[in-house]
Parts: structure tokens; C-alpha cells; sequence
């Protein structure tokens, strides 16, 4: 289905592992922004946004079910070369593409979480990150001198941190992109801004999009026998939200991935 590109488009992940993969995908995102600033906060912020990375990767073995699952991916669209409809050159693409990421992924070496455990600064930086203002120089006097050095110099020991973590910013990047794609949008109605959803089957992630000029956001409810969704209108910020009593056209996506091992949460 047609889907203008300025639909605003809301997420629900429904199991953790979908939940941590949503979150990386930010936080790479984050420090990619980040990393244009050469100022001491761009350094800042993006030596925090690293820091945040790792410390997600690190409670997971993330690289293996990675692994798994994309060359699971690999395996059964393989299968579907063989079917007279399917589109050949875009299949070989995404195939390219798995393979690619799966070589890198098994080349990676070292768990990222080394750094932190091995890194006597940084392991510093993060204990007094949840601290607000726990990283001011008086805290962290080798934080700010390292700060205070040439730019080249910060952003040498920055991108060495984060080659151990580019893989896996493909990885997630592909294994995303697919899931997402998995399946077409449906379009819906929620009557006074409540609509109810059998699903048929298990679901890791859902999609809802919106139209821009419906200043309404979805709540989301997941069982494993019905989706509710509840539309709210955003209105004046400083005041509380209140479910919309318009009827609500949106589009629909319960994805997943074939063969997955998703669970629900």
C-alpha cells in the first residue's frame, strides 16, 4: 500500500531482544550526529552516546543471535530465487548484503564490552555518568585533559572505540531493514480513536503510521491474542493528554521475519 513518506510512524517493539535492537539503532544514530561536532560538548556527547552502546551490547551475546538469524534470513530467501515471480536482481542485492554483513560479523573478534572492562578511563567515565553533572572536571580531571587535547587526538581514540562496533551497526541496520519490509502496511480505521487488532500469529515488532495533519499518537496494548490501540491527541503539551474522539484512518504493520525465534514478551 501507498504510504506518503510524511506519515509519522510509531514503533512498538514486543519482546526485549526488539526492544534493545530499536534502542542500538538510536543510539547509533545519535552518535553519528554526534560525531560531526568537533566542540568539547560533540566530544562530550558522543563519548556518552558510545558509552551507551556498549553497555547495551554488553548484556546480550548479540553477535550470535545476529549471526543466526541473518544467515537463517540468507537460507530461506535463497530458497525464493528459484520462484518464476520473484524480482532476481533485488534478491541478489539483499543477499550480497547478508553475506557481506555476516563476514564482517564473524570477523569481529573481541566482544565490545572489553573496552569498558579493560579501559581503566573509560570505565571511569561511565560510573560517573548517571551522576547529573558527575563528569565535570573536578569529578573526572584526566576526563577534561583528555577533552582539552587536539581534536585529531579525541577523535582518533573515539573512532578506535567505535570499529569494534561497526559490525554490529550493520548487523542491526540490515536485520532492521529487513524486518520492517517484512511485510505490507494495511490500512485501518479506529473508530473514536480505539481500535482492536486480532493478530495472526507472533509479531516482534509493530508499525503504525499516522497522517501528519492527525496531531494524535497511538498507545499501544499487545496481548498475545489482541492488539488495542488507542489514539491520543497531543494537543497543548503542558496539559495532560486526552484520547481523540475522531475517527482515526491509519496504516498497519505487524512484522516478522520468516523462521524467526522471536518470542513474545
Amino acid at each position: 500500500m501507498d504510504r506518503s513518506p510524511e506519515w509519522v510512524s510509531f514503533e512498538q517493539p514486543l519482546n526485549e531482544r526488539t526492544r534493545s535492537l530499536l534502542r542500538l539503532e538510536f543510539l547509533f544514530a545519535e552518535y553519528a550526529h554526534h560525531a560531526a561536532d568537533a566542540t568539547v560538548w560533540g566530544i562530550r556527547a558522543g563519548l556518552q552516546t558510545l558509552l551507551d552502546i556498549l553497555s547495551v551490547i554488553g548484556r546480550s551475546d548479540l553477535r550470535t543471535e545476529l549471526i543466526r538469524d541473518l544467515t537463517e534470513q540468507r537460507s530461506l530467501l535463497n530458497r525464493l530465487r528459484s520462484r518464476p515471480e520473484c524480482d532476481r536482481a533485488k534478491l541478489d542485492s539483499v543477499l550480497a548484503e547478508i553475506t557481506g554483513v555476516l563476514a564482517t560479523l564473524h570477523a569481529s573478534g573481541a566482544h565490545p564490552s572489553t573496552v569498558l572492562r579493560d579501559n581503566e578511563f573509560l570505565f571511569s567515565v561511565l560510573n560517573r555518568s548517571g551522576i547529573p553533572g558527575g563528569t565535570c572536571m573536578f569529578d573526572l580531571p584526566a576526563f577534561h585533559r583528555w577533552l582539552s587535547r587536539p581534536y585529531a587526538n579525541t577523535e582518533r581514540d573515539l573512532s578506535r572505540w567505535f570499529s569494534l562496533l561497526r559490525p554490529y551497526q550493520a548487523a542491526i541496520g540490515l536485520y532492521l531493514h529487513l524486518l520492517r519490509d517484512s511485510t505490507a502496511a494495511s490500512e485501518h480505521v479506529a473508530e473514536g480513536g480505539v481500535h482492536l487488532h486480532v493478530p495472526q500469529g507472533v509479531f516482534p515488532l509493530l508499525r503504525v503510521h499516522v497522517p501528519p495533519d492527525a496531531d494524535v499518537y497511538p498507545e499501544i496494548s499487545a496481548g498475545k491474542h489482541r492488539f488495542s490501540f488507542r489514539f491520543m491527541r497531543l494537543g497543548d503539551v503542558n496539559q495532560r493528554n486526552v484520547q481523540t474522539a475522531d475517527d482515526i484512518t491509519f496504516h498497519l504493520q505487524c512484522c516478522t521475519l520468516a523462521g524467526s525465534h522471536a518470542e513474545p514478551a
